[in-house]
């Protein structure tokens, strides 16, 4: 769930769930929010309800989330493993997003600096830390953590 705009070839209900910042500021006050962050001005949840269900399943959930909501889901789920997704350098960083071509300049340094004090954090509160330098290389890497 986000209130951030959908881009151009996102689905509603399928990238995410787009939503105000009412209609999520709702959600997490009556609990529907596994967990939940504030990131480039907009907020971003992860809905419990689909979460629980498959856990109450005996399924593994990976979930793409930044470093808060990562700690409210260890603080939720004390066996969960923390895997961070490294880039492999802040210059490399910038440049991918600047190769997606829908984020401006300010954005990009704001998404820059926060990077930066999320990797140093990741340091001290992940399991493991995977260098996204190649993506079949460390969904490999990824995989294998997964595994044991």
């Amino acid at each position: 769930m986000t209130t951030r705009a959908a881009r151009p070839n996102e689905v509603n209900g399928e990238d995410y769930l787009f939503v105000s910042r009412n209609e999520f500021e709702a959600a997490r006050a009556d609990g529907q929010l596994l967990e939940w962050a504030e990131y480039g001005g907009n907020l971003y949840g992860t809905p419990r309800a689909p979460i629980v269900a498959h856990l109450d399943a005996g399924e593994n959930v990976l979930l793409d989330i930044e470093n808060d909501g990562a700690g409210q889901v260890k603080a939720a789920y004390a066996e969960a493993v923390l895997v961070f997704i490294v880039p492999p350098s802040l210059e490399e960083l910038e440049r991918r997003l600047r190769d997606r071509g829908d984020t401006d300049d300010d954005s990009i340094r704001r998404r820059l600096a926060v990077a930066e004090s999320q990797i140093v954090d990741a340091e001290a509160n992940f399991d493991h830390l995977v260098v996204n330098d190649e993506i079949g290389a460390a969904v490999a890497r990824v995989t294998g953590i997964l595994g044991a």
